[in-house]
């Protein structure tokens, strides 16, 4: 019998990162015009997370909700949850997504350089992100495997940058942590990927999950974190090690978003829904 040969996980890596390379790149390479660059950007990124993230996610540009009415930013993407969360408005071309659902944000630009109406790129993301994580979620009773459990405390949403390249003069990575490091409470940015130069994630103290429910907590939690570190990736590592990064957050960190609280919702229109059944 032959004995059994080892594979080369490097080069499965290696591969892996060529055919996510080439599949972010198909959708970008021939647009010029500026609107319609942008607009391919956001999708070959979108397509991208689509095809790699597990089936339990949907990716769309969106506005994220909450049932008070009040309403984030347009987001670029949205990575929300389509197996709990039992509605998304679609009005007018825009996907209008309740807060509940959703498990992560990232603002995409062609260059992690560079500003718009008078903020870095990374300033104007974060408070993008911070449009999406104040909105009010509600949390209620859920039933698992025929026990009923009470509502969870409320998930971190995460939020980030996404990129094709990095033309700031000193590429010794000072200058991203620098404007990352200003970017506090609400407004800080978890992870981000710049396709030609490499992925990053922030290290956060306290980096525990949030442990008691309700909202109060959870603005709680963000307004004592405290910037750490930021750790980058190998170039050539950049797409593999942004994706594997974002998994860990969404399967290990999150798991699954809080149950809605579907009342809440209806309350807007006097109606009312069995909670007994």
């Amino acid at each position: 019998m032959s004995e059994n040969k080892k594979i080369d996980i490097k080069s499965l890596f290696k591969g892996l990162q060529n055919q996510m390379n080439a599949a972010l790149s198909t959708n970008r390479e021939f647009i010029t015009h500026p609107g319609s660059k942008g607009d391919a950007l956001e999708n070959a990124w979108i397509e991208w997370l689509r095809a790699y993230l597990p089936n339990r996610y949907s990716v769309d540009k969106a506005i994220v909700i909450d049932h008070e009415g009040n309403t984030s930013h347009q987001m670029d993407i949205v990575i929300y949850d389509n197996w709990f969360t039992p509605f998304i408005f679609t009005q007018n071309g825009f996907h209008y997504i309740p807060a509940e659902g959703v498990y992560a944000v990232f603002e995409v630009k062609p260059d992690i350089k560079g500003n718009v109406d008078d903020q870095t790129y990374i300033e104007y993301a974060a408070n993008k992100i911070e449009s999406v994580r104040k909105l009010h979620r509600t949390s209620t009773d859920m039933i698992n495997s025929g026990k009923k459990f009470p509502p969870r405390p409320l998930t971190k949403i995460l939020g980030g940058i996404l990129c094709s390249t990095n033309t700031y003069t000193h590429k010794n990575n000072d200058t991203i942590q620098e404007h990352i490091k200003k970017q506090i409470g609400l407004k800080s940015i978890d992870l981000g990927c710049i396709a030609d130069y490499g992925s990053f994630f922030v290290d956060y103290e306290p980096n525990e999950e949030i442990m008691e429910t309700g909202q109060e907590k959870y603005l709680e939690f963000y307004a004592a974190r405290n910037f750490n570190e930021i750790r980058f990736s190998k170039q050539e590592n950049s797409l593999v090690t942004f994706f594997m990064q974002l998994t860990r957050y969404l399967q290990q960190a999150i798991g699954t978003v809080p149950a809605i609280n579907l009342q809440s919702y209806l309350d807007k229109i006097d109606e009312e829904i069995d909670k007994e059944i």
